[in-house]
């Protein structure tokens, strides 16, 4: 009986020990990160994993991050953000477009030919997230990173060398704006995710796409149109907005050391590490096109100043709108070019 005591009394203690804070922050931690791209995508295998990798070892092993790429937990890719809010999913990667007018501040930078370097874009829109946009428009997660990609192609079956080869086009587009955009150059803009695609495209449902260089490998777009059409000059046609984002009440509740590893690897040394990788992975994407003899155009300096005055209206639509919401849009424009120019855009 007085053995049985001491072992009652031995678990005892070593529950009480477990049951401490310094035990709790010592136990390990699992989250599940939930993204639409396949696995051979640039963003997965070429930034979250690494990413995600650096985590867990800053944490020493306490630490792991699942990756479901592809929509592997369900649902499509507009739902990310909230199943990032509900807790489906504890971090999620999306295109924030594809929640249209949900984030509208955010947009500022998806605006036609405000982009002029896409590393410095990323790190401008980090800065007005951390700045602002955290508590604002992004008050119901926690936003570890937040980026662009870089210049956006327009890829077709038949060629665009003028602005005029746009009329009737139907072309697919990721976000609100560029959608308006599409549709003011004179196309009929068809809105889908990234994956959606290849099929989009060999069932006719669309003539052609925009998208930057560096995902085309991934939906192989190269084997399906054969021209791609480039814009001179250091403003892109467009950009989109990227943010990898995290349930709320899981980021609060990680324990200390975890979250610091976490905090350490995020922010603006993710945004910058992910526009890095993104602009570098473009030419890889544009040396496939001209492997297969593909058509390149690259309009010069003349031709994009006409794109960028018809682009106007689109700009203008965007501010009423802002304006409408009680958001200073022309404002918000000036502090956007201002932070990329601060970042060395």
């Amino acid at each position: 009986m007085k053995k049985r005591s001491i072992l009652k009394g031995m678990a005892a203690a070593v529950l009480a020990a477990a049951l401490t804070p310094a035990a709790l922050s010592a136990q390990e931690v699992t989250l599940r990160l939930h993204q639409f791209l396949p696995p051979p995508a640039t963003v997965p295998k070429l930034i979250l994993k690494p990413w995600a990798k650096r985590v867990e070892e800053a944490t020493g092993g306490k630490l792991e991050i699942q990756h479901f790429d592809a929509m592997s937990m369900g649902g499509t890719p507009p739902s990310l953000m909230d199943q990032a809010i509900d807790g489906t999913a504890d971090i999620i990667m999306t295109v924030v477009g594809y929640t249209p007018g949900r984030f509208p501040r955010t947009e500022v930078f998806e605006l036609p030919f405000i982009m002029t370097d896409p590393v410095a874009a990323s790190q401008a829109f980090m800065e007005l997230v951390e700045t602002d946009l955290q508590e604002n428009e992004y008050s119901d997660v926690k936003v570890l990173g937040a980026w662009v990609h870089g210049p956006g192609v327009i890829h077709t079956g038949t060629g665009v060398t003028r602005l005029e080869d746009m009329e009737g086009k139907k072309m697919r587009g990721p976000t609100r704006v560029i959608t308006d955009l599409l549709k003011e150059l004179g196309a009929t803009p068809v809105g889908m995710p990234l994956p959606a695609i290849p099929e989009a495209l060999s069932k006719g449902v669309i003539d052609g796409t925009v998208i930057p260089w560096e995902v085309t490998p991934a939906i192989k777009l190269a084997e399906l149109v054969g021209n791609h059409t480039e814009f001179s000059g250091d403003e892109a046609l467009y950009t989109a907005t990227i943010v990898l984002v995290m349930n709320k009440a899981k980021y609060d509740a990680l324990p200390a050391d975890i979250k610091a590893a976490l905090d350490a690897e995020s922010g603006q040394k993710l945004a910058t590490f992910a526009a890095e990788v993104m602009f570098e992975r473009d030419k890889p994407g544009r040396d496939i096109a001209v492997d297969k003899g593909n058509t390149i155009v690259q309009l010069d300096a003349a031709e994009v100043a006409r794109w960028k005055e018809k682009a106007q209206p689109v700009i203008a639509r965007w501010v009423a709108d802002m304006d409408a919401k009680g958001i200073d849009g022309a404002a918000l424009i000036d502090q956007a070019k201002a932070l990329i120019r601060k970042h060395g855009g």
